[in-house]
């Protein structure tokens, strides 16, 4: 299912564009990304050897090479290749269809009492053109929220506007209200959108009419998920930076170069066939990230809609957050048991399996070997961290201006304003990870020692 934008005035639109700037096809671009990123590593080890020589008297030379290189080398490696990328991205804008496939959004609720009504709400306001059902399945809540979806379901329910709730008895997680969810509806696309989120307007449409504009072998889109309860405290002020920058550029990126990495559940087009051949959503925790990887294992593209926007809200606790995030890393390591082959797949993609093997090792030293370094530093011992680290900062403004830019042009685009948040931008950029990263670590330990999981932060 593809549009043919083809028209009186195409020609002239791409003459235009061509006189404007030189083409480059995607694999140019993704070897102009590989080549900035080596230089600027190169130029990284140059600086460090000070540094290496140092720390190589306290330590053996390779352990303080390895320290070093997943301190400052990988990182800067992979923060330069994103920008590099960043400033060559020019997607193709999205274009209106002629008529619109029917949609089923499927909407999995655990515990939501507060949130579920605002949800389909946003989701009776959508002003998609086709047909849209809206499937709710309440996984065994122990509030309110079953009471509040039927009455939220019956009030929005029209005729191309069809509302309905499934309750499950006994909670079973997330993959099998989905599941639930997808056996129940009928349209040939499917969007899934989580219990507590807020929908802009056009979100299911933009999401559809990017997947239709989008190359062939494309059986996913993720939308954009960005914090909607940005201003409750220091933590929801910080991850709003974390979801506006870091999660929305980390998944443009991917999507240039023909695979994004989860097309999470929060809210992503699938097509119903696609679900169909992989039987669905896994039973793991993270269910999301297993899917795409299967999606990707079997040579399909999984693409990133930057202007389909649902705002979520993100926890307000470090305990939510915690649980969340170790959640995460425990669905990385559920990817990398089933889908482990796609590290030997030559595909432009496979840097990006990669670079996500790399997080343990990254964020085991970060824990183990940096954060001991600062207090190490704070004492006058630099042999880790010390008053040339703050020789990144300069390249971290770069790094955080250039995102800023991107995204700033995206929300100006949809008449949105990005709201001032200095403090958050300033705890984003220097403490952000010295929580993060620990949590990812205990993730990835409950994973590999198989402890219980659970789905949610509640």
């Amino acid at each position: 299912m593809r549009k043919d934008d083809s028209g009186p005035n195409s020609g002239a639109v791409v003459v235009a564009e061509r006189a404007q700037r030189p083409y480059l096809t995607v694999r140019v671009k993704f070897l102009i990304a590989v080549a900035t990123a080596l230089l600027w590593t190169s130029a990284s080890v140059w600086l460090s050897l000070p540094w290496l020589h140092e720390l190589s008297a306290v330590l053996p030379a390779w352990l303080a090479v390895l320290l070093i290189a997943f301190i400052a080398y990988l990182p800067g490696f992979m923060n330069s290749f994103l920008m590099a990328t960043m400033a060559l991205d020019r997607r193709p804008p999205r274009r209106p269809l002629s008529s619109y496939p029917g949609v089923s959004v499927l909407v999995a609720c655990y515990n939501e009492e507060a949130n579920i009504a605002d949800t389909l709400y946003s989701l009776a306001r959508q002003d998609y053109p086709g047909d849209m059902e809206v499937v709710v399945v309440d996984d065994g809540s122990r509030d309110r929220s079953a009471d509040i979806a039927r009455e939220a379901c019956a009030r929005h329910s029209g005729p191309n506007r069809r509302f309905r709730l499934i309750e499950h008895g006994r909670n079973g997680g997330k993959s099998r209200a989905l599941n639930r969810a997808l056996a129940e509806s009928t349209e040939p696309l499917v969007v899934t959108v989580d219990g507590d989120s807020w929908a802009r307007a056009d979100a299911v449409r933009k999401l559809v009419e990017r997947f239709l504009g989008d190359p062939e072998g494309t059986v996913a889109v993720a939308g954009a998920v960005l914090a909607r309860n940005s201003r409750v405290n220091w933590l929801t002020r910080a991850q709003e930076w974390d979801y506006f920058h870091g999660i929305a550029a980390v998944k443009r990126m991917q999507s240039m170069y023909h695979g994004t990495l989860v097309a999470q559940g929060a809210f992503s087009l699938y097509t119903r066939e696609a679900l169909l051949e992989l039987g669905g959503w896994p039973q793991c925790v993270g269910e999301d990230i297993v899917l795409t990887w299967a999606m990707l294992e079997r040579g399909w593209r999984v693409g990133y809609c930057e202007d389909a926007c649902m705002f979520t809200n993100v926890p307000e606790t470090l305990r939510q957050f915690a649980r969340q995030r170790q959640r995460w890393s425990r669905g990385l390591v559920e990817a990398f048991q089933r889908h482990g082959r796609l590290l030997l797949r030559p595909r432009m993609t496979t840097l990006f399996i990669w670079w996500n093997l790399c997080f343990l090792p990254m964020d085991l030293v970060y824990t183990f070997a940096f954060l001991p370094g600062i207090l190490l530093g704070l004492c006058g011992y630099y042999y880790i961290a010390g008053p040339m680290t703050l020789a990144v900062l300069p390249f971290a403004v770069l790094w955080n201006g250039a995102l800023f830019r991107v995204q700033s042009k995206m929300f100006k685009a949809q008449g949105l304003r990005v709201r001032r948040n200095r403090r958050g931008l300033l705890l984003y950029t220097l403490v952000y990870t010295m929580i993060l990263q620990p949590v990812c670590v205990w993730g990835y330990v409950a994973e590999l020692l198989h402890f219980k999981k659970t789905w949610g932060t509640k």
